[in-house]
């Protein structure tokens, strides 16, 4: 036999003493809890009735509630698409503005055992053709610039091939100092939202900077419409060396040059600062730091110009299929076809399907989540992502007693009657009435779905510079990779968790009220690519913040989970807020951020049992408490439930003894030491103090470890007698 459901476990006992713990709270002035009170009584005898009832409960079949949701509306949510960006890299094109067109494929190497990984782009890419019409300066960096200084004005000259050339010009002041900055205003009549660019500078000949040319104290950044953000993917694609040209290939003419690689965001608007129109780039000279020199001569320069090499553009782990026929239509009511390939991932504009009759052009019909409130005359069907089976509207037999009661309560309360009745409804010779719930695709018409994408799942979420194979040929395309490894993918919601969500939608009916709302609102607009989530305390009238935890792979845990794996990435970002905002009361202002991420690193002194005391079996279990180590301090597999270490819960040197002490072949356990990694101005140090007896994350903080710079992952020392 099946084993029985309990759906809740309460007895009796449990709930008198429930109800007595409630007394102080609701009636301070009860202080008698003796049986014999009346009011005792009574709360024994309500117990006693819910008791019966709970009973009765849990006597109802699993498939039965799982029944009761489908009349809910609830169904299985599909696998959600890891996400990433792709860096496309080209040649020279003719034409400007060269587009790279939605939905370009790009794979994984395929190998003997594993199908190729494949990504989408999510839409168009243009990349056009930079020209630099500015060169300002000023002596202090501001959010909104200011005070600044055009260089080109009266000084140099535009080549034909784009280039400026002219007297030399310093980027910062003579003698430069902390704040001096340049900025860079490009055409805005040229698309230049996510290209890559490739900036060229003409130094001055003999005119050193005294800077480190592998560290300088610089940095680039765009104005992206909100912030500045940084646009150097890294050191390496600066070739000029902090403008120091140490490594530049000089020309004929013995002009030192060199080229700065930087990546537009992909939100990149034209914008007017000073009178001053176009898209702005700006480098600072940044505070120098212990290991880098400062600036002893500003750097001077008698050329620039500017050169599209590529772009970025967001991609899906999804594969396109157009066109596909799914089969002709009887005429009948309710007929239902499946697609090919499943799951199927949410639906675009452009993804619907096309119901072509006998002789007469093909009709555009649109999906709806239900039928409650289509027409006969609406073209109208339903989609279910996981399954990919697509239904028309179904023919509902109403008896005509219950239509007629229908008609009179309206009219007895004033209320308009539901619907046309004669135009929806048709009598039967049987008493009964018809109800056509949307439009039957005519008899013999072709059903064909446009396009669709599936994909989703896990095994999307890959590392960084593995997509690589092109699916189609695209001309001047010379190579593309993905910098980012992508996140986001989850596999296919099981049963049991539907089960669990359940009394959680009927909690907050689709509204973002109360705390438990927008923690649960924002589970659901991540559509699978968040893990866990919390609403903090309202500390500013109208907004609200929530702590997200965005899905990663849980499965390779061998060298812990960073937080660079745990990004909050913008599209993330974009569709939870899209779906919130659609849902939260008016007025209010809802903030996304990451939790505080504190790393954590163990060392430790373990004793064996003396037949573990070899080699083979010590590398075996070093290898077993590092990997328990990183599941038990993990936000999304860690704490004592292993369902993710708690929000702002501190780590103690007595929980990892406690975990140690649940493998097999450990004797004793000697010194343990904890070590603390934090994050200051995007860079994670080591804290000093050491050794710590207990590591706190904050009170919103998330504990993790990971094995990579600057945290070196766990250390496991074995003693010998």
């Amino acid at each position: 036999m099946l084993p029985k459901e309990n759906l809740d476990d309460r007895t009796f006992e449990d709930l008198v003493a429930e109800c007595i713990l409630r007394i102080p709270r609701y009636c301070p002035e009860w202080t008698d809890f003796n049986p014999t009170d009346p009011g005792i009584t009574l709360i024994e005898l309500f117990a006693w009735l819910t008791d019966q009832m709970l009973m009765r409960f849990n006597k109802v079949p699993r498939r039965n509630y799982i029944t009761f949701l489908e009349l809910l509306g609830i169904k299985l949510q599909p696998p959600a698409p890891a996400q990433t960006d792709l860096s496309f890299y080209i040649t020279q094109p003719d034409i400007y503005p060269y587009s790279i067109p939605l939905g370009t494929e790009v794979g994984t190497q395929r190998t003997e055992t594993e199908e190729a990984i494949i990504f989408s782009t999510e839409k168009d890419l243009l990349i056009g053709h930079p020209e630099i019409i500015h060169l300002l300066t000023a002596e202090t960096v501001e959010e909104t610039p200011s005070s600044l200084q055009d260089r080109f004005i009266n000084q140099w000259i535009r080549e034909n091939d784009g280039e400026w050339r002219g007297e030399e010009q310093p980027l910062f002041n003579p003698q430069p100092e902390v704040g001096n900055c340049f900025y860079l205003v490009f055409n805005p009549e040229q698309p230049l939202a996510g290209n890559n660019l490739a900036i060229t500078f003409r130094g001055a000949s003999a005119t050193p900077t005294g800077i480190d040319p592998e560290h300088p104290p610089r940095s680039w950044s765009a104005w992206d419409g909100e912030q500045w953000v940084s646009i150097l993917r890294t050191e390496e694609d600066d070739y000029t060396g902090g403008f120091s040209f140490n490594d530049a290939i000089e020309n004929l003419d013995t002009i030192p040059t060199g080229e700065v690689i930087v990546h537009l965001p992909q939100n990149f608007p034209s914008c007017n600062f000073e009178g001053y129109e176009g898209y702005w780039l700006r480098c600072v000279y940044t505070q120098p730091e212990e290991s880098q020199g400062p600036y002893s001569q500003a750097p001077k320069i008698i050329g620039i110009k500017a050169q599209s090499i590529g772009g970025t553009v967001a991609a899906k782990q999804s594969f396109l299929i157009r066109d596909e026929l799914l089969g002709v239509s009887d005429g009948r009511p309710g007929q239902r076809f499946t697609l090919q390939n499943v799951p199927v991932l949410e639906r675009r504009r452009d993804e619907h399907i096309l119901v072509i009759p006998p002789g007469s052009p093909p009709q555009t019909w649109t999906e709806v989540r239900d039928f409650a409130s289509s027409t006969p005359s609406d073209h109208h069907y339903t989609i279910d992502s996981l399954t990919g089976t697509l239904e028309f509207g179904p023919l509902i037999q109403e008896p005509s007693r219950h239509v007629r009661e229908t008609k009179f309560r309206a009219t007895q309360t004033q209320l308009p009657v539901l619907g046309n009745y004669s135009t929806r409804l048709v009598g039967n010779i049987d008493g009964t009435l018809e109800k056509q719930y949307g439009s039957i695709p005519p008899k013999g018409a072709e059903i064909r779905m446009r396009c669709y994408r599936t994909g989703g799942g896990r095994k999307g979420n890959i590392e960084s510079q593995t997509l690589k194979i092109l699916k189609s040929a695209i001309p001047y395309i010379s190579r593309v990779t993905n910098y980012e490894p992508a996140r986001g993918g989850s596999d296919p919601e099981s049963l049991n968790q539907a089960l669990l969500r359940a009394p959680q939608i009927l909690r907050t009916r689709d509204r973002a009220v109360t705390k438990e709302d927008f923690e649960v609102l924002t589970l659901k607009g991540g559509q699978g690519s968040i893990a866990r989530t919390l609403c903090l305390p309202v500390t500013t009238a109208g907004t609200v913040t929530v702590v997200v935890v965005p899905e990663a792979d849980r499965n390779n845990l061998q060298e812990g989970l960073s937080p660079s794996a745990l990004m909050l990435t913008p599209s993330l970002r974009e569709q939870t807020l899209k779906y919130l905002n659609e849902r939260k009361l008016l007025g209010v202002r809802i903030q996304l951020q990451e939790p505080n991420y504190v790393g954590v690193a163990v060392s430790a002194s373990i004793g064996l049992e003396p037949m573990y005391q070899n080699d083979q079996a010590e590398d075996m279990i070093r290898q077993q408490l590092k990997i328990a180590l990183y599941k038990f301090l993990n936000p999304l597999t860690g704490g004592i439930e292993g369902d993710g270490w708690k929000f702002g819960r501190p780590v103690y040197i007595s929980d990892i003894i406690a975990l140690f002490q649940k493998v097999s072949g450990v004797r004793y356990i000697g010194e343990v030491i904890l070590n603390s990694f934090y994050k200051q101005n995007d860079v994670w140090i080591r804290y000093p103090e050491e050794p710590r007896q207990v590591i706190a994350p904050g009170d919103y903080g998330l504990i993790c470890s990971w094995c990579d710079y600057p945290n070196p992952g766990h250390t496991i020392h074995f003693l010998t007698e």
